[in-house]
């Protein structure tokens, strides 16, 4: 989708100044689905075809002088809601396997990378690295070191600037107190060697990720602490 559209504001079809319908309304006049209409958005405001205005939505630039009237999309990394979909999948297990395997030291290490998360919050820094620390350590709990990779590579694809994007299109840095609560619930189950509580702590911390990056129409209203990281 981000072909077609780019396609056509390089032809000079969709002008300069011209405002896009909203996410809805494009996923049901091309048929596609909200999230593939929500990465192809951002894929062009990452090219530079399309700026997003806060609170008034998603405006047309003018394509570069002489460029090809055929786009090529950046390479900004996997689609998000793939990652979130893989990570659904996998962390669940991890986590319920973690819960009978892991160490006392393994559970004071998940433990300080909680405690990281939670100072990050309260000085308003970015909790992305605690964050990250947090989930790869349950994974090395499990004693696999193929669990443990998968986790690390998800992460990393996280770090991509589509991720990014949308994590900040949808205001998903604004709800790391909720985050914060979310990751103490899957560390007490893992404390209780609960494994089943353990899978459905994460399960449900991860559906809300995805609930959000889906939740409204973007652009979502600039609030102070965006670089608070993204809580995932």
């Amino acid at each position: 989708m981000a072909g077609q559209l780019g396609d056509l504001i390089r032809r000079g079809e969709l002008p300069p100044g011209h405002r896009l319908p909203p996410e809805r309304d494009l996923a049901r006049q091309l048929g596609v689905s909200r999230p593939t209409v929500r990465e192809a958005m951002i894929a062009l405001e990452i090219a530079g075809l399309v700026e997003v205005r806060t609170g008034s939505g998603a405006y047309v630039r003018k394509a570069p002088q002489g460029a090809s009237p055929f786009f090529s999309a950046p390479d900004i990394g996997p689609s998000p809601f793939e990652l979130i979909a893989a990570r659904l999948l996998i962390e669940p297990e991890v986590a319920f396997a973690a819960a009978g395997r892991a160490t006392a030291d393994d559970l004071a290490s998940i433990a300080q990378a909680l405690d990281l998360m939670r100072d990050g919050v309260a000085s308003g820094q970015d909790v992305r690295t605690a964050d990250r620390l947090f989930h790869a350590r349950i994974a090395r709990a499990t004693g696999n070191s193929v669990l443990a990779s998968m986790v690390e590579r998800l992460w990393d694809d996280s770090g991509e600037p589509i991720f990014d994007g949308l994590s900040r299109r949808s205001g998903l840095p604004e709800n790391h107190r909720a985050s914060l609560a979310e990751h103490a619930g899957i560390l007490d189950a893992l404390g209780r060697r609960d494994g089943p509580a353990a899978r459905d702590a994460m399960r449900r911390h991860l559906a809300g990720v995805e609930k959000i990056m889906l939740a409204d129409d973007w652009p979502v209203p600039a609030r102070q602490g965006d670089n608070q990281g993204e809580g995932t």
